[in-house]
């Protein structure tokens, strides 16, 4: 065969590979996702009837994800990472998990402070981190604010997670981005010290201690609460009406909100279907699809919230970037430990 005529075939044969190739990349996003709720399922079948891409989904625990991805290494399949609370999105960028990514839609509908601000992820949902109290046994006033659980007139009235969790982690981060370490630590001193009993169980169970009187005061993110209302059991719900649900700081720096997030892999085989993907995401269907499954807060401005979340009423939120949560990560950790907090 004349050696013009191999150089003509090798490279058609090269550029065919390379149009397949793209092809496949637009009609496929693989995601990775801590997030397992069936509203989430909803929305990979919408967008694959909306863009006819294929939505291929491997669920695991956050930290599990992060060492799969690790040890798939450059050869990973997978395209977007998803996850809950900025702490573990802040583990994975640290992996150098997480590619930047710069889009006007998300640029756009997703507030500046609830994505990272050099685009390596994007909140998807709100998460607000309030106070349950019992109303008969806490006066009107006594608890406000967050710092307030440290006074001491709660000695032996607090409900709160284990110092291993990383929605304290990420709450006691935005303390030492607002107030600094030294008074972030004062603080987990007080609220040990406060501590009706070790901490343990999830938030659910901190709500149900306080109604069942084993605490006066909790703290839980409000969609555990919106369950409990929303619930067919009528236990459940007996749980939820002896409480009273309380948005913290509001004459101050507001709420404070954690968000679950997502973010384009380093190595995504598909990366333009990874970006738009997550541009779905925040489209306003997908919003008011992720209010109603878990009763979380819409990041995107005027996104109505859920029935049931919309009974906590208005509030102001915490307008720091979200992103100091991860950076204070560590010193929060170091706290708490010198704290004695369990």
């Amino acid at each position: 065969m004349p050696r013009n005529l191999r150089t003509l075939l090798a490279a058609c044969t090269l550029l065919a590979a390379t149009l397949t190739g793209t092809a496949l990349a637009r009609g496929v996003v693989n995601v990775y996702t801590a997030r397992h709720y069936d509203s989430d399922e909803t929305l990979y079948q919408r967008f694959e009837e909306t863009t006819g891409v294929t939505v291929n989904v491997i669920e695991g625990d956050s930290d599990e994800l992060i060492s799969r991805m690790l040890s798939e290494g450059a050869n990973s399949p997978a395209d977007v990472f998803i996850t809950v609370d900025v702490g573990r999105l802040w583990r994975a960028e640290q992996e150098g998990l997480l590619s930047s990514v710069d889009s006007d839609v998300l640029n756009d509908r997703v507030p500046a402070n609830l994505r990272h601000p050099s685009g390596l992820w994007f909140g998807l949902t709100q998460r607000v981190r309030g106070i349950v109290y019992a109303p008969d046994r806490v006066a009107e006033g006594e608890v406000t604010s967050y710092l307030d659980l440290a006074g001491p007139s709660l000695l032996g009235r607090v409900c709160i997670r284990s110092s291993s969790n990383i929605y304290n982690q990420s709450l006691l981060a935005s303390i030492i981005a607002s107030a600094g370490a030294d008074a972030a630590e004062a603080w987990a001193r007080g609220v040990v010290a406060n501590m009706a009993r070790p901490p343990q169980g999830g938030d659910t169970d901190q709500i149900r201690a306080v109604a069942a009187g084993a605490c006066d005061v909790a703290v839980v993110n409000h969609y555990y609460l919106a369950r409990l209302i929303a619930s067919d059991d009528p236990a459940d719900n007996e749980v939820a009406e002896a409480v009273q649900w309380l948005f913290p700081n509001q004459d101050g720096r507001g709420a404070h909100v954690n968000v679950s997030g997502a973010g384009v892999v380093e190595t995504a085989p598909h990366r333009e279907a990874a970006v738009r993907f997550i541009e779905f995401l925040v489209s306003d269907e997908a919003q008011e699809v992720f209010a109603a499954g878990n009763n979380e807060f819409p990041v995107v401005r005027g996104v109505p919230a859920s029935d049931v979340a919309k009974r906590f009423g208005p509030f102001e939120t915490d307008e720091i970037n979200v992103a100091l949560y991860g950076e204070n990560n560590p010193e929060a950790v170091r706290i708490f430990d010198r704290a004695g907090w369990r």
